[in-house]
C-alpha cells in the first residue's frame, strides 16, 4: 500500500513500512524512511506507484478550471475528494483526487486551507482582488522583462534613468526599476555600473558624483525657502579697535576678523571679532531651523552650498567698510613677555576696515618682512608683525602641551576652473591646481587666533556652568581620533586644555550653537545658566552633535571625492603619464606635487616612506580610480629607514578612501550586502 502525505507544504508520496494510530513510517522512493502523523495522510492507494501518481496529478491538475472549480465549490468546507467528485465525475479516481488536491492548494486566492486536506473558498470580492493583484504581478513581471532588454541591448529606459541613484545606492528591492538592473546585469554578464553606463543612463562621471551626493543629502533640492534676515534689535557698543579679515578670495563668509591696540605702550589688546547672527536670531527660529537642516557649508572647486541663504550670509559677515555686528575677545597681553593679563568677550559694533586676502598677500606678507629682516610696505605691518610674533608664541606653547612640534610636509592644494562663472561647475572646465604652503605666516596667524578664541570660550563656558559643544582628543597615539562632546576635555592634537569651534558661526552649526551659549555667558556671567539657550545634559545638544558628525562627514567626502576627480581631470588634460611618490601601505603611494592617493602594482612589497616612480596606465572618473604601476624607485633601496614622511593617520584615511566605489545593488539571490564594483567597472 502507498500514502500520499504533506511535508511542510510538499506532496510526497510513498510505500507505507507499518502503520499505527497516530503514525506512518513511509520509504520514499529515494530509499529514505519517513515518520508521518497519520493526521498528514492524505491519500492511501495501491495503485499506480507513487511516482507516476505525483507525476500524472500535476500534469492533470493544470487542466482544472479554476473559476469553474470555484463555481462547483459548496459554500461550505469541503474536501479535495469532494471538489473531484464534483469536478470530474461520482467516481473520480486517486489520480483525480490527487490533481484536485494540488491545484486547491496551489490556489489560495480562490481556496483557503484549512489543514488535512480541507478547504474553504474564498469570498467573491476578495477572489477579485487576487486576481487583480496577480495581473498587476504579471504586467510588472513583463515591464522588467522589457526594461531588462533594453538594458542589454544598449538603451536606458526613462524610469530606471529616474532612478538611478536610488537603484545604486538606496534602493527599494522589490521596485521594477531595480530588478530590472538586476536582471540586466544577470542575462548580459555585466557588472550593473558597467551596463548602466553603455546604456546611457550616466550623463557624465561629474553629474554622476555631484547628482549623487545631492540624492544622499539634499534629497528636497538645494534652494533655500524665501528668508528674510533679522535685524539685531539691541543697541550694540562701537568697539574701539579697526579691524581686518585674512581670508581666500573665494571667501564670502567672513567670520572672523582680527585687531591690535596700544602697540608701543607695553601693554597690548589682541581682539578676534566673530561674525554674531547669534545676536539676530536664536534656536526654533525659520533660519535656525534651515542651518539645523544642512549643519555646515558643502564646499567643492567652483561651488559651494551654503548653510544660510546668501542673503543672510551678507547681512552678518564682516564687509570691509561696515561696522559689524560681532562677538569680540579681547585678549591683553604683556608686549614684551606675551603673558596673558585678561581676557574679556563684549558684544558689539566692529569697524572692518579691510578684507585682506591671502591668495594676493602671501607672496607679499612674508615671514622676513614681519620679523624685521625685509621691509614691509603693505598695510597693518605693525600690527601683522605683532600678530605674527604672538601667532609663534601661542604654536609654541601648544607643542610643549603637545609633547612634540606641529609639522607640515604636504601644502594645502588649491583649484581653480578656468572660464567658470560661477554655479554648479559642468565637470568638463580646465582645471589649475596650485598650492599654499601649510603654516605660512598669514595662515599661522588666523590658525593660532581661532585657536585662542576657541580655547578660551571653552573654558569660560565651562567655569559659567554653560554647556558647549568641544572637540577633544585623548592622544596623539594612532587611530586615536578627534571626538564631539559637551564636556570639556583636553585635545591633544591642538595641545590645549579644552577646545570649542564658535569661530564659523556663518558655515558651520556648532559654532552657532556655541555662539548663543558664549552670548548668554557675555550678557549675564556667572548666571547665564539659567538662560543660555541648551541647558546641561540638554538632550538637544547630543542630537545637534549626532546629526553634525553624520553631515561633515558626509560633505568632507564629497569634497574629497570631487577634488580628486578634478586631479584625474587634471593628470588628462596635461598629459601626465608619470609621477614621483611615496610610498604609504597596502600597495598605496602619495603623490609628491598632487592632492591624489592611489595603489601602484610593484608597491606592495616597498617599505612605507620609500620614494618612487610610477607610472600611469589609465583613470576612470567614474570610479575615481587611478590605474598605474611602480617604474623606479628613487631613493636608496638598501636602506630600511623611510626617506620620506608618511603620517599614520593620513595613512589611514587614504586607505579607507582608496577603496571601490561600493554599490547597494546585489546581483546575487538572497544576499542582502552590498557589493563593491570591480576595478575597471566601479573599483
Amino acid at each position: 500500500m502507498y500514502a500520499l502525505f504533506e511535508d511542510g507544504g510538499k506532496f510526497l508520496a510513498g510505500r507505507v513500512m507499518t502503520e499505527a494510530d497516530s503514525s506512518m513510517q513511509i520509504e520514499l522512493d529515494s530509499g529514505k524512511r519517513v515518520k508521518v502523523k497519520a493526521a498528514n495522510v492524505l491519500l492511501k492507494f495501491d495503485k499506480p506507484a507513487p511516482a507516476e501518481l505525483i507525476s500524472s496529478a500535476q500534469a492533470l491538475s493544470r487542466d482544472i478550471d479554476l473559476d469553474l472549480a470555484w463555481e462547483f465549490a459548496p459554500e461550505q468546507e469541503f474536501g479535495f475528494a469532494d471538489l473531484a467528485r464534483d469536478y470530474f465525475d461520482a467516481s473520480a479516481g486517486i489520480t483525480q483526487q490527487a490533481a484536485a488536491l494540488f491545484r486547491l492548494f496551489e490556489a489560495p486566492h480562490y481556496f483557503r486551507r484549512l489543514g488535512k486536506g480541507q478547504f474553504k473558498k474564498a469570498p467573491e470580492d476578495i477572489v477579485k482582488a487576487a486576481l487583480l493583484g496577480i495581473e498587476r504581478k504579471k504586467q510588472i513581471a513583463a515591464q522588467i522583462d522589457a526594461w531588462a532588454g533594453e538594458l542589454v541591448s544598449g538603451q536606458c529606459p526613462l524610469p530606471v534613468r529616474e532612478q538611478l541613484y536610488r537603484i545604486l545606492f538606496k534602493p527599494d528591492k522589490n521596485a521594477p526599476e531595480y530588478k530590472s538592473v538586476v536582471e540586466a546585469s544577470k542575462r548580459s554578464q555585466r557588472a550593473p555600473l558597467d551596463l548602466l553606463t553603455a546604456a546611457g543612463a550616466i550623463d557624465s562621471p561629474y553629474q554622476f558624483h555631484w547628482k549623487r551626493f545631492l540624492f544622499e543629502n539634499f534629497p528636497k533640492g538645494t534652494g533655500f525657502q524665501p528668508l528674510t534676515a533679522p535685524a539685531i534689535k539691541e543697541s550694540l557698543p562701537l568697539a574701539p579697535a579697526a579691524a581686518f579679515s585674512i581670508d581666500d578670495s573665494a571667501t564670502t563668509e567672513i567670520d572672523d576678523a582680527l585687531s591690535v591696540q596700544g602697540l608701543g605702550s607695553g601693554t597690548v589688546v589682541f581682539g578676534v571679532h566673530i561674525a554674531a547672527p547669534g545676536l539676530a536670531f536664536g534656536p526654533d527660529v525659520a533660519l535656525d531651523k534651515v542651518a539645523r537642516e544642512r549643519l555646515s557649508t558643502v564646499y567643492m572647486p567652483g561651488h559651494k552650498l551654503t548653510m544660510l541663504p546668501d542673503d543672510v550670509v551678507q547681512a552678518y559677515t564682516l564687509t570691509e567698510g561696515r561696522e559689524c555686528p560681532a562677538v569680540s575677545l579681547y585678549v591683553t597681553l604683556d608686549e614684551a613677555t606675551l603673558e596673558t593679563k585678561s581676557t574679556e568677550t563684549r558684544l558689539e559694533r566692529v569697524p572692518i576696515v579691510a578684507n585682506l586676502r591671502h591668495d594676493q598677500l602671501d607672496s607679499v606678507i612674508t615671514e622676513a618682512s614681519l620679523t624685521g629682516a625685509a621691509p614691509a610696505p603693505y598695510a597693518f605691518a605693525a600690527e601683522l608683525a605683532f600678530a605674527f610674533r604672538l601667532a609663534n608664541h601661542l604654536k609654541a606653547k601648544r607643542e610643549i602641551a603637545r609633547g612634540k612640534p606641529e609639522t607640515f610636509n604636504r601644502p594645502d592644494y588649491t583649484f581653480r576652473l578656468e572660464g567658470h562663472a560661477g554655479g554648479e561647475p559642468r565637470g568638463d572646465e580646465r582645471v589649475q591646481i596650485g598650492t599654499r604652503r601649510r603654516g605660512a605666516p598669514l595662515d599661522l596667524i588666523v590658525a593660532e587666533a581661532m585657536i585662542l578664541a576657541n580655547s578660551t570660550w571653552g573654558a569660560w563656558l565651562a567655569d559659567c556652568g554653560v554647556p558647549g559643544i568641544y572637540r577633544s582628543q585623548a592622544s596623539l597615539a594612532p587611530g586615536v581620533k578627534v571626538r564631539m562632546g559637551v564636556k570639556p576635555a583636553p585635545h591633544a592634537g591642538m595641545g590645549v586644555a579644552q577646545y570649542t569651534w564658535a569661530t564659523s558661526p556663518l558655515r558651520r552649526y556648532v559654532d552657532l550653537v556655541n555662539q548663543w551659549q558664549i552670548i548668554a555667558c557675555a550678557r549675564h556671567g556667572r548666571t547665564a545658566a539659567l538662560v543660555a539657550p541648551f541647558k546641561p545634559k540638554d538632550a538637544a545638544l547630543f542630537s545637534i552633535i549626532s546629526g553634525f558628525d553624520a553631515a561633515y562627514a558626509a560633505y568632507n567626502g564629497f569634497q574629497s571625492a570631487i577634488e580628486r576627480y578634478w586631479t584625474l581631470k587634471h593628470l588628462a588634460q596635461n598629459e601626465v603619464h608619470e609621477l614621483d611618490a611615496a610610498v604609504m601601505k597596502e600597495g598605496l603611494v602619495r603623490a609628491d606635487t598632487l592632492p591624489l592617493v592611489f595603489r601602484a602594482l610593484g608597491a606592495d612589497s616597498l617599505p612605507r616612506g620609500a620614494r618612487v616612480r610610477v607610472r600611469i596606465t589609465g583613470t576612470d572618473l567614474l570610479t575615481l580610480d587611478a590605474h598605474a604601476n611602480v617604474i623606479a624607485r628613487l631613493d636608496d633601496a638598501a636602506r630600511s629607514a623611510d626617506d620620506a614622511v608618511v603620517d599614520e593617520s593620513e595613512a589611514e584615511e587614504a586607505a579607507d578612501s582608496a577603496g571601490p566605489l561600493t554599490l547597494a545593488i546585489d546581483v546575487k539571490d538572497g544576499d542582502a550586502e552590498p557589493v563593491a564594483a570591480p576595478a575597471g567597472d566601479a573599483a
